[in-house]
């Protein structure tokens, strides 16, 4: 009998390539493999499982709404899209209005679609941006390995340096429709741009007239410890699109337009057939509402920076360091080797992501619980370790690089020990105190501060530790 790796190789174009693991069943932050072997998730499905796997509150709200409205097209109302964009609205702390789709790259056609009823057609994107894989945000984004093969491409687009306020200014003209920035720069190996970029953005479109896109695709929905991450800078875009975390794992995509923006799309202008299904959008109240009544705003601020701070503080040669916010983080490499050390780490029991040759990524649930980011870094050292031959006369280590953090800085991620026998999944499940993930307790934080929401739309706690706009 053919194995499942064997199975896709036969039958699924090869635009992925052969995965070389093959899942069959999760729980929270746990997934199992073909084999019955468990492993920590620290890639959530590439930043999406926002509740990790079978949350009760996602497996809920799905069965209730399949097994009592299905699919309506946009030919029809149904209840759980228009509480959907509300409470989006709500959180976003303004008015506006909401366009559902299917994925990341949809929401982003979207709102390029959006910047040529501005009448205007000039585009500037970025330099490492990532936007999606469809023509138009092909178009967007900014790495030509992806975009070469299928050009020539739709629009007129500028790419600039990200994080370079000089660049971003000397392109934007009283000609250009939008300029569209990530946050966080995900798929380029979670590069975080200087202090007041996206400030400075804000500005530069202001006084051009040009709409200011943040692609929240990412970054949004809590991953970074704010409801959307630009809310840290206190800024206000026109545009925001989100997907990925949104529907804990059912597929859905959304793009926020506030003010003239909001206007731009009238009757027949643009239409998806599955976009504000029911089902995904009950999803996605359910994940919403969970990461609002569990405190996870708050505890994705505190073992993102568990994360950060021990796996700096363990001085390895071959750590350059981390960079980015909350549960998307970065771990720079001194020497391309990511993916030997992405196939150490699955070897100990732990999945992660080489996004690029010399980062990995590390975007978990977000209820990835303290005795899990501790069983990971306990297991780090021996596969950076064993990652180090690989790393030898490539890329020597820089000397700040060897020099061991103070001691008061590393966090209790030896106090986590593997039974023998067990899996590093069983044994930080096991010493793990944080609340069970069925359980609907809070986690530890300030007391939850009420927003004003529509009737319709589920009433959310938010922690009063989240940014102004929220």
């Amino acid at each position: 009998m053919s194995t499942l790796v064997e199975r896709w190789a036969q039958s699924m174009m090869d635009n992925y390539g052969t995965p070389p693991l093959a899942l069959v069943a999760g729980s929270g932050a746990v997934v199992v493999d073909d084999a019955g072997r468990e492993y920590v998730d620290l890639v959530g499905g590439i930043a999406v499982n926002a509740l990790g796997h079978a949350h009760p509150a996602v497996v809920a709200a799905v069965s209730k709404q399949v097994a009592t409205l299905g699919h309506v097209s946009n030919l029809y109302i149904a209840e759980p899209p228009v509480a959907l964009a509300e409470l989006l609205l709500a959180l976003a702390g303004r008015p506006g209005r909401v366009f559902f789709a299917n994925s990341g790259a949809e929401a982003n056609e979207a709102a390029f679609k959006l910047s040529r009823l501005t009448g205007r057609s000039h585009v500037v994107a970025t330099r490492g941006g990532f936007h999606g894989r469809t023509m138009g945000a092909l178009a967007l984004t900014g790495q030509p390995a992806k975009a070469d093969p299928f050009r020539p491409l739709p629009g007129e687009v500028t790419h600039v340096d990200y994080g370079d306020v000089a660049s971003l200014e000397a392109a934007v003209t009283d000609a250009t429709a939008m300029v569209i920035l990530e946050p966080i720069q995900g798929e380029n190996g979670v590069v975080v741009p200087p202090a007041g970029y996206l400030a400075a953005a804000r500005r530069i479109t202001a006084r051009h007239g040009a709409l200011l896109v943040l692609d929240e695709v990412q970054t949004g929905v809590g991953r970074t410890g704010h409801w959307f991450a630009h809310q840290a800078d206190g800024i206000e875009p026109d545009v925001v699109t989100l997907a990925k975390g949104l529907g804990g794992g059912l597929p859905i995509g959304a793009c926020l337009a506030f003010g003239r923006a909001a206007e731009l799309l009238a009757p027949g202008s643009h239409g998806t057939t599955f976009g504000g299904n029911p089902v995904s959008c009950a999803a996605a109240l359910a994940v919403v509402s969970t990461i609002a009544s569990e405190g996870l705003l708050d505890h994705v601020k505190r073992v993102g920076e568990r994360l950060r701070r021990g796996i700096e503080a363990l001085g390895h040669p071959l750590v350059d360091g981390v960079r980015g916010a909350g549960l998307l983080l970065g771990v720079v490499l001194a020497a391309p080797v990511s993916k030997v050390l992405a196939e150490a780490l699955r070897e100990a029991g732990f999945l992660v992501n080489p996004v690029q040759p010399g980062v990995v990524r590390l975007a978990p649930p977000l209820i990835l619980t303290v005795a899990q980011a501790d069983a990971f870094l306990a297991a780090l050292p021996a596969a950076l370790d064993a990652a180090s031959p690989a790393a030898a006369g490539t890329v020597p280590a820089p000397a700040s690089a060897s020099a061991p953090a103070p001691a008061a800085s590393v966090p209790a991620a030896a106090s986590v020990p593997a039974a023998a026998g067990a899996s590093p999944a069983a044994a930080a499940s096991a010493a793990d105190s944080a609340p069970d993930l069925g359980e609907k307790r809070p986690l530890q934080g300030p007391e939850p501060t009420k927003i004003s929401t529509p009737p319709t739309a589920p009433t959310v706690a938010m922690s009063s530790t989240t940014e102004a706009g929220a």
